[in-house]
């Protein structure tokens, strides 16, 4: 998950959380103007995936014997993986927090 796009998830965010509290969101110039939420997340777990399948594609290729695959770019790309994957879950993590909160916010 690049850094653009958790800036984006933030900034929807945001403006969800002013948006429910009366407030009305700051307007700035973000790139996140008209970008569809549920795009976003699923692009950025989707690239998630694609990091997990390569790591798991060179580790094979280690493990079979491939002269191509050297043992620490295998290893770079696994924790680069484990945390993509750490990541994605702190942002699910703080997405449940968000939605708990407004389910809990009475009107």
């Amino acid at each position: 998950m690049d850094s653009k796009g958790i800036e984006q998830v933030l900034s929807v965010l945001q403006a969800t959380s002013a948006a429910a509290g009366g407030r009305v969101a700051e307007a700035k110039s973000t790139p996140a103007a008209g970008t569809d939420f549920a795009q976003v997340l699923q692009n950025s777990i989707a690239q998630v995936s694609q990091t997990q399948q390569q790591a798991e594609a060179m580790a094979a290729n280690f493990a079979a014997g491939n002269s191509s695959e050297n043992l620490h770019d295998v290893m770079i790309a696994l924790q680069t993986a484990n945390l993509s994957f750490q990541e994605m879950i702190q942002v699910r993590n703080k997405l449940v927090s968000a939605y708990q909160d407004v389910m809990n916010m009475q009107v």
